[in-house]
Parts: C-alpha cells; sequence; structure tokens
C-alpha cells in the first residue's frame, strides 16, 4: 500500500478526557537512538533526523505524542527533542508521559518511584517538555501491588493542575479498579498484540466498556520488546499483508485498531519511511475473513 498522502486521521478519533485524538499516534522510545532502546551500547540518533520524524509525524495529523523523561540514550533525550521539534505545540497536540520508572545519568535504572517521588517526576518532564502542565499521566506499574498511594498521589497533582488526565500502564483489571475509585482514568497502556497476551482480550473489552482507551505497547515488536521485531513472523499476517500490499508491521497495526474503536496506536520510530508506512497502516481495512487468519494466529 502507498503511504504518501495518508494521514493520522484516517483511523478515526477518541477523547482521552475532554482531549481528541487521531487514533494513530507516535511513540517516542526509540526517537532517541539506532538499535535496542536503552541499551548500553545504543548509539545516538542523528539528532536532525530525529526532529526531522517528530516534525513530518505532526505534518502527517499526528497529535498523540508518547513519551517519558525516561527515554533518553546517550547525548538524546526524547522530550527536549519533541520540545525542540515542536513548540511552541500546536493547540491540538495531546503529549502523554508515564512516570513510576526512573534511570539515573548514566541510565542506569532506578527504583520505581515513591508517592513522594513522583511530584519530582512530573516536575521533570514539565521541565523537559516546557509545559506548564501535563495532559496526561500514565502511571507505570511493575507487579500486583496496590497502587492506591502512588496513584493518590497523582492525582493529588490533578488536583493541583500539574496533570490535566491521568491513565495506568502494565496493569491488571483490578488495578483498574483501584485506581477509579480514587480518580478518573482516560487510558490503560499495556503490552498487547497479534499473538501477545490474548489473555487480556477481555480486559481490551473491558477497557471500551468503560469509555477508556486501551493503547498497545509493542504491537509490532511483540516479545522483541525494546529491541523492536525480530525479523520472525507468522506466515499467516505475512499473507495477509501480501494481498494488501502491505508490510507485517502494517497488519499488525491495522489489527490492533480493529480491536475496538477505544484502542488507539502509538508504533515508535526514528526512520522517515517507518513513520510514512505506520501512519498509513490506519487506512489499511482489514476483511472478515483477514481477521478470521489473524485472530487463530492471535490465540495459537
Amino acid at each position: 500500500m502507498t503511504s504518501q498522502t495518508m494521514t493520522a486521521d484516517a483511523a478515526g478519533t477518541w477523547n482521552l478526557g475532554d482531549l481528541k485524538i487521531n487514533r494513530i499516534g507516535f511513540g517516542a522510545m526509540r526517537l532517541t537512538q539506532t538499535g535496542e532502546a536503552f541499551a548500553d551500547d545504543a548509539l545516538p540518533r542523528d539528532r536532525g533526523q530525529a526532529i526531522g520524524v517528530l516534525r513530518r509525524a505532526v505534518e502527517l495529523g499526528v497529535n498523540h505524542i508518547d513519551t517519558a523523561a525516561f527515554y533518553f540514550s546517550p547525548l538524546r533525550s526524547a522530550n527536549e527533542l519533541i520540545n525542540t521539534a515542536l513548540a511552541p505545540y500546536p493547540e491540538d497536540l495531546v503529549i502523554t508521559t508515564k512516570v513510576g520508572p526512573g534511570r539515573d545519568p548514566s541510565g542506569a535504572w532506578r527504583e520505581h518511584a515513591t508517592p513522594e517521588l513522583l511530584r519530582g517526576q512530573v516536575e521533570e518532564n514539565l521541565r523537559q517538555l516546557g509545559r506548564d502542565h501535563l495532559d496526561v499521566v500514565n502511571l507505570r506499574i511493575v507487579g500486583t501491588d496496590s497502587i492506591a498511594e502512588r496513584f493518590g498521589a497523582l492525582a493529588e497533582l490533578r488536583d493541583a493542575g500539574l496533570i490535566r488526565h491521568l491513565g495506568i500502564s502494565n496493569v491488571t483489571p483490578e488495578h483498574l479498579a483501584e485506581a477509579r475509585a480514587i480518580a478518573p482514568v482516560v487510558c490503560v497502556q499495556n503490552m498487547y498484540g497479534i499473538g501477545v497476551r490474548p489473555e487480556h482480550d477481555g480486559f481490551v473489552r473491558t477497557c471500551g466498556e468503560q469509555g477508556i482507551a486501551f493503547v498497545p505497547f509493542y504491537s509490532i515488536a511483540g516479545t522483541g520488546r525494546q529491541a523492536g521485531a525480530n525479523g520472525a513472523e507468522h506466515e499467516e499476517v505475512r499473507a495477509v499483508a501480501r494481498a494488501h500490499g502491505a508490510s507485517p508491521a502494517q497488519v499488525r497495526l491495522a489489527w490492533t485498531l480493529r480491536r475496538g474503536p477505544h484502542v488507539l496506536a502509538i508504533p515508535g520510530t526514528g526512520d522517515p519511511d517507518h513513520l510514512d508506512a505506520n501512519v498509513a497502516a490506519g487506512s489499511l481495512r482489514l476483511s472478515e475473513e483477514d481477521l478470521a487468519v489473524l485472530e487463530a494466529v492471535h490465540h495459537s
């Protein structure tokens, strides 16, 4: 499929609270380096290329960017690149950030933030992005422990006007129920894709029933995670891609978007050609036969 004139509005829109966005967005994790994200030997991406990709994304109608202060590699910070490329920000641009994890200046991971430390992480995102408030902040967690204290701390910052909307990431349905008892939740961001966590299908549907966006990460990379797609692909996915003149990555994104009108896509890249192809995936219309084939792969 061609991608030159396809824009992010082709996949439709969703509202994160009172913020209307196109369902095809952009993830900033891979923007700062070439190769595996967070790897000690990651090479900084060419600064001009990274800035160009961000500006091209906005030209293509992307108005939802997912980032975090801990997205950095030697010499490059995703938030700083976003600030440089896009400020003063378009009025319709929604920037979603994550807090909880943290890295020291050497890149080593710190313990996840306590409730007391979350304000500092929020303020660091504000400083790097040059904003006086954050549109959406996701509390990213590890494990199954209660999130009440940490989410409550973010809810206080929301009440103080530093945050507009709240979300949660890497969570269970129990976490969602716990968070919703404290403050409104506009999005859930979990790992999900073809063949990845099919046991989360019900959770995806539940989010839609509650009017909450479900935002899969690694929907292209799958189990390759931050290393990216590993090159191995199901032949069934390749066959669907050939039938549409598309790439397997585009099929994976299109399948994600068909999981429900509340499901968003945030594919990330630092490559201009990959960006165009990712945005074009929002125009790919899978048939019921295609979906049946892919569903079998998903549950295989």
